[in-house]
């Protein structure tokens, strides 16, 4: 079924639909598009629209959501509108869209004080399938109990005993795992002591239980409606157009309603100081010291007031906007803990901001000397000590992130919305977010009072009585208490059970297992087929040039771009195999950037960084190789970005790399800690990611090289390094001087250069290129690279971290991606995953995601699941998939939705210079115009006994290996499945 195309709409203008009125039109240069502002007649609701001639369009509708407890309602909600509604009383409409359309997002999300529901699609037919199914959804949510239970919150019985499942509850288990989470939520706790950001929204754990199915129906009713929402698009299609689907679809059910306001909170006469703790789980041997957080919070205006929010970006830019800024420094440098606290600088995604500066690593007895340097270091600046070059600098950035066009994992489009959803939601005018020069021009003239930034900290941080001061302890006792808490209420629960209670959840687990096990008549949902494919790849073909430098000559590759008066410049340098073998190379190329090169320090480096440029960065650029899994096709990438008039940031980035200087050592250690603390807070997010790494460590050259140097073992290392240069100064040295000699070798190695910019700027660009680089020298060949041999051990590995669910993982070798059975490998990945797996480990295991996927670089096909309360139970899963895609019949329509999952994911488009980086990255690793699109062309006709075949062949039993990431309090259990045990 596909939704018809709606005819010319009647109406009063080219771009108003009759039942809507237009407020205004403003053109909004800096993003090439005009800003329509729409109202709904009779509900009130408010329609944005950014016109942009751009064929991904863009819809999000999003409301006024503020509850007033931790239960997740708002949370809980989300996910339960999406399980079936009045027009497609299917059981997840929204899961099974994701099949039958080539989106390139689907998604919703819950903040704090809004829920939001959004899609992109290049595709019009596809877009307009997508918003009657959104529309639905959202106004006309069934609600089921039993979806309620599933996404939610229930009890079941297992041997007789109660427990809790749910997916959202499993979800935030996992989140709050997390001691960023926990930090966040306890500081927000007391900054926010009335309003709703005092609570969780996402769900605490210990309080979701309490949610009733009823209690979400009233919440539903109550904030689910168009006078409390503000509908949000972007694209070339016609206003009018879509708002008479808006009409036809939904806005014609309802008269006016009440909409939610925003409520500023009750202020604090006098600074707060807060204690608490966080869970954190230790080995044997390992002590609570340095893990401490230390945060200080300031409440500021309504995010709406936006010449304020403007003022108070200035404010965060000069204080923290790189390492030479005066409080960033302070924050790195002071001593009183490791690095700075993943809380730091401006939040202005609630109704009022509000303003963190925090340190991490640190220990209770530090908080009065943390907290007297901050505000020391603010008194220095409001009594005028304040850089005006750093000042300018600040304000260069603004205008730099303001006019790059972001590419990334959501769409250009959905960015500028998002960014003007937070005053759209609060009430405010977003346009004064999307064209920021007005103000930029006032801020400019403001500045001219040489106390107006002093008065600002003085105003906003010194003399501001609301703020607080958070110490978060480690607790190694806190996640056995509160699992001790959560199981002596299953226990009140089973001590007042009847037998007519037990009857009952019994009853009702068995009708949700039915309701799972339910085949839908998708038919009656609308769809795109492969028909509808774009018959050809977009390849962008750049032309490469020649520049003469030094001793030799080296390509640059010249990529022409709307990029809005940006240029993206990269050097591109081969790695020999040698350089991988060490553990050093991704030390060194965090270095570059963030210490000093040549006569200039590290303060002075990043000042200028600020100044002239978007940033400096080395990376590292890897694949294996399209026919040879034990071959790896490395790079390093250093790369910049910078507005086209400031040239000044291709010498800067020469210097930068090539003048790099290694003597600073205590920089250097401060660098190595920070970038410990940091991995160290993010791995219980990244679980799944840890989980597949360690299962596929042996099955390609690159897996085990990035197992080695960016998976946990390497952070064990990384650890360990630290340890042993506290305890010797003989290992700094050596590391110091192993630098040195790394850094030699790598400014000699061959390179190539890449330029993206708009088309009258390369030739400039170029020269200017060719003239930095003109005496440095370096080699024209490097060594050949051969295969590395790797040992394919059959071993399952568990690590342990502080978690309170597990991420499971699955690897088979796989063949390499230039071989025949590429394809049907890369379309079995979503055909298990849509057609056994989202059932049997979300649905009916409770886990907040998993699946199935070929990955070419690791020459593997491997299963996953995301914050799973499983174990055993899902690898049995993983198998009882493949067992499925024999003994099952299938359709031909399952097919069908595995390729066109795959070719929206191939055809997603990225910024214009993100296209541009991208196609030269893929000729740079084999990956030409011809090889992806023959493997296009083989995915398109892959057949269902392809499928059969390629799992016969690669998923057979003997070839798995298993891998999980799992809370410490499961080792015993792990040692019992056969795992053997690593630790964080």
């Amino acid at each position: 079924m596909t939704a018809a195309l709606p005819t010319e709409p009647s109406k009063t203008s080219v771009n108003t639909f009759e039942t809507f009125e237009l407020l205004r039109r403003e053109p909004v240069e800096a993003l090439s598009a005009e800003l329509f502002e729409f109202r709904h007649k009779v509900t009130g609701a408010v329609h944005y629209h950014l016109a942009a001639d751009n064929d991904e369009n863009v819809f999000m509708v999003a409301f006024r959501t503020q509850p007033m407890d931790s239960t997740g309602i708002a949370h809980v909600l989300e996910h339960t509108a999406l399980c079936g509604s009045k027009r497609y009383p299917v059981r997840d409409p929204f899961f099974s869209m994701i099949k039958r359309s080539l989106n390139t997002f689907m998604n919703a999300f819950t903040s704090a004080d809004w829920t939001a529901y959004p899609f992109a699609s290049q595709n019009k037919t596809d877009f307009f399938n997508l918003l009657s199914v959104y529309l639905d959804a959202a106004f006309f949510a069934n609600l089921d109990p039993l979806d309620f239970a599933q996404e939610g919150i229930r009890i079941e019985l297992e041997a007789g005993k109660p427990v809790y499942k749910g997916i959202v509850f499993n979800e935030m288990k996992g989140a709050m795992s997390s001691p960023t989470d926990q930090l966040y939520h306890q500081l927000a706790h007391t900054l926010y002591p009335t309003t709703t950001y005092h609570y969780n929204s996402g769900g605490d754990p210990a309080d979701i239980p309490k949610l009733t199915h009823q209690t979400l129906v009233d919440f539903y009713r109550s904030h689910y409606h168009p006078s409390n929402a503000v509908f949000m698009t972007y694209g070339n299609l016609s206003p009018a157009v879509l708002q008479q689907r808006f009409e036809e679809q939904a806005l014609s059910q309802f008269q006016m309603g009440e909409r939610r306001v925003s409520v500023p909170e009750v202020r604090y006469i006098e600074p707060q100081r807060v204690e608490a703790t966080y869970a954190v789980d230790i080995s044997e041997g390992e002590t609570l010291e340095n893990r401490t957080h230390l945060v200080l919070a300031w409440l500021l205006p309504k995010t709406t007031d936006i010449q304020a929010r403007f003022a108070l970006r200035l404010v965060e830019g000069v204080l923290l906007e790189d390492s030479a800024s005066p409080l960033r420094h302070y924050v790195e440098t002071c001593g009183l803990g490791e690095s700075p606290s993943p809380l730091l600088g401006l939040d202005d995604s609630n109704f009022e901001m509000s303003f963190f500066c925090g340190l991490q690593g640190s220990n209770a007895e530090q908080a009065d000397a943390f907290e007297a340097g901050v505000l020391a270091v603010l008194e220095r600046i409001a009594a005028g000590e304040v850089n005006v070059e750093q000042v300018e600098a600040v304000l260069h950035q603004i205008e730099l992130q303001q006019r790059e066009i972001g590419g990334g994992s959501y769409p250009y489009g959905l960015q500028l919305l998002l960014n003007g959803l937070g005053s759209a939601i609060h009430g405010g005018d977003p346009l004064a977010v999307w064209q920021l020069e007005p103000l930029l021009a006032e801020l400019r003239e403001n500045l001219k009072d040489a106390h107006y930034l002093p008065n600002l900290v003085r105003q906003y941080l010194l003399e501001n009585p609301h703020r607080v001061r958070l110490i978060l302890s480690p607790d190694s006792e806190k996640t056995a208490h509160d699992q001790q808490l959560e199981q002596e209420k299953l226990d009140q629960i089973e001590a007042h059970l009847t037998a007519e209670d037990r009857i009952k959840l019994e009853r009702d687990a068995l009708a949700l297992a039915e309701r799972q096990a339910t085949i839908d008549d998708l038919s009656i949902l609308p769809k795109v087929g492969l028909e509808d494919i774009p018959v050809d790849l977009n390849i962008q073909i750049g032309e490469t040039k020649t520049l003469h430098v030094a001793n030799t000559s080296a390509p640059i590759h010249c990529y022409a771009a709307g990029t809005n008066g940006l240029y993206y410049q990269q050097v591109l340098i081969e790695v020999p195999q040698s350089l991988l073998n060490g553990k050093l190379l991704s030390l060194y190329v965090s270095l570059v950037g963030s210490v000093g090169a040549g006569e200039l320090d590290y303060l002075e480096i990043q000042q200028r960084q600020t100044a002239v440029s978007g940033g400096i960065n080395l990376g590292a650029s890897l694949r294996t190789s399209v026919n040879d899994q034990g071959l790896i096709s490395s790079y390093l990438v250093l790369s910049t970005k910078s507005l086209a008039h400031k040239v000044e940031a291709i010498s800067l980035l020469h210097d930068a790399f090539i003048k790099l200087r290694l003597d600073e050592e205590d920089r250097i250690l401060e660098l190595l800690q920070q970038r410990k603390s940091r991995w160290q807070s993010r791995i219980s997010g990244s679980g799944h990611a840890y989980a597949m790494q360690t299962s596929a460590r042996d099955l390609s050259a690159l897996t085990h090289y990035e197992y080695e140097n960016t998976g946990l073992p390497a952070l064990q290392w990384l650890r360990d390094l630290l340890t042993q240069i506290e305890q010797d100064d003989a290992v700094k040295t050596q590391l110091l001087s192993d630098l040195s000699v790394l850094h030699q070798q790598i400014i000699g190695l061959p390179r190539q250069f890449l330029l993206v910019a708009e088309e009258n700027k390369l030739a400039d660009l170029t020269s200017e290129i060719e003239h930095v680089w003109k005496n440095t020298a370096f080699a024209s060949t490097t060594e050949a690279v051969t295969t590395t041999s790797h040992q394919e051990k059959v071993v399952d590995v568990a690590w342990l971290i502080q978690t309170n669910v597990q991420f499971c993982a699955a690897a088979y070798p796989a063949p390499v991606v230039d071989h025949p059975d590429t394809a049907p490998l890369m379309v079995l990945g979503p055909y298990l995953r849509n057609g056994f797996l989202h059932r049997a480990l979300r649905e009916q295991g409770g886990a907040y995601g998993g699946g199935a996927g070929y990955d070419g670089n690791a020459c593997a096909f491997r299963f996953h699941s995301y914050r799973d309360p499983r174990l055993a139970e899902t690898f049995v899963d993983f198998e009882a998939s493949i067992q499925w895609l024999f003994d099952t019949p299938q359709e031909a329509y399952q097919l069908e939705e595995a390729i066109l999952g795959l070719m929206g994911a191939m055809d997603k488009p990225s910024s214009p210079a993100g296209e541009a980086v991208s196609s030269c990255h893929s000729l740079l690793h084999g990956r030409t115009p011809e090889q992806r699109r023959a493997l296009r062309k083989a995915l398109l006709a892959v057949t269902l006994s392809d499928l059969q075949r390629v799992a016969q062949i690669y998923l057979k039993p003997e070839l798995r290996r298993r891998s999980v990431v799992a809370p410490y309090a499961k080792e015993a259990e792990l040692i019992t499945l056969g795992f053997t045990i690593d630790r964080v």
